[in-house]
């Protein structure tokens, strides 16, 4: 079957995603001094659709969190949902994908000041499947570094910058013969994974650490604290985690759009509850691809089909969070 053309959205316009070049000299390649987003759409094999995922809260994140690094595109929640609508009906994928938004200081100039220094945009999707490449359960190590801080660089926001974090501690995890590894905030409290959230299950209740420990306020973080509460009737509580209480969780599972829900079976070689994937998390992880599937009526709030014309659900706004998160 002959490959279907691929495009971006580029600096406005729909281009072949060959020709979505900057310059070296751009500020968001030389600074890290952009922004971005990461979506999945899930395929529907026996509807022959794909589904966004939290379509318009990836752009609401996205536009908060560009006020952080003073930055601004032209372009409202709505129309960045219908611009990806179309960039992947014009890609057409029939599997699984990634959407990666990006806002990106534009000026050709040295410095990494932000004032007079334009903002662009660009979009592209690539074939997506799971991150962790089949791993049933993760081996996982407490990371010799620390998670940024909020008054050094906000892991609450998408900062290409900040990702040098997350790629040293990966790296070191894997050179070290770990799957993944978990990073702990400078007052040494659980913060979350190299790049997702992180969850703990402990005598029938999820725990997740709260916002001020430097974590990236999830999306999917914020659907397993609804989803769990809705259909697992399980308590949530958003609190501080020490380090050693991960040692003796009888569960633990990451989160995140990457990720999807990822259990861990070991961290710093002490097994996890049996080791391998406890019975909560993967009730959990088995629910949340079935809604992000379309395959949960009642979650189709959430999604985006992609194929069906005229049926264009930009999703419910902000996820509804309470004082806990």
């Amino acid at each position: 079957m002959e490959q279907t053309k691929q495009y971006a959205f580029f600096e406005g316009k729909f281009v072949p995603i060959e020709d979505a070049k900057i310059s070296i000299m751009t500020s968001g390649f030389l600074y890290g001094t952009a922004v971005f987003e990461g979506l999945r759409a899930y395929w529907n094999q026996r509807e022959e659709e794909i589904y966004i995922f939290r379509l318009r809260e990836h752009f609401e994140r996205m536009l908060d969190n560009l006020k952080i690094m003073h930055m601004s595109v032209k372009y409202s929640v709505d129309e960045l949902c219908k611009l990806t609508l179309e960039l992947v009906q014009r890609n057409a994928p029939k599997g699984d994908t990634y959407i990666r938004p990006t806002a990106y200081k534009s000026a050709c100039k040295i410095g990494p000041s932000l004032e007079n220094n334009p903002t662009e945009l660009c979009i592209f999707t690539v074939p997506f499947g799971d991150y962790f490449h089949g791993a049933e359960g993760l081996n996982v190590q407490i990371s010799s570094w620390r998670r940024v801080e909020d008054n050094a660089i906000p892991a609450r926001a998408k900062i290409v910058g900040a990702y040098a974090n997350t790629a040293l501690a990966k790296t070191d995890a894997l050179n070290a013969g770990f799957d993944e590894c978990v990073v702990l905030s400078e007052n040494g409290h659980v913060s979350e994974g190299s790049a997702m959230n992180i969850f703990m299950i402990k005598r029938g209740r999820l725990i997740t650490t709260p916002i001020t420990e430097n974590i990236l306020e999830g999306i999917t973080r914020h659907t397993v604290i609804e989803m769990a509460e809705q259909e697992l009737g399980l308590k949530v509580d958003c609190r501080q985690i020490d380090r050693s209480e991960l040692y003796t969780a009888d569960e633990l599972f990451f989160c995140g759009t990457g990720a999807q829900i990822a259990p861990i079976a070991s961290v710093d070689r002490r097994i996890i509850g049996a080791g391998g994937v406890g019975p909560i998390s993967d009730k959990i992880r088995e629910t949340y691809i079935a809604i992000c599937r379309g395959e949960v009526p009642k979650y189709h709030k959430w999604l985006t089909p992609v194929y069906k014309k005229g049926e264009m659900n930009m999703g419910q706004g902000k996820a509804s969070g309470t004082a806990r998160l």
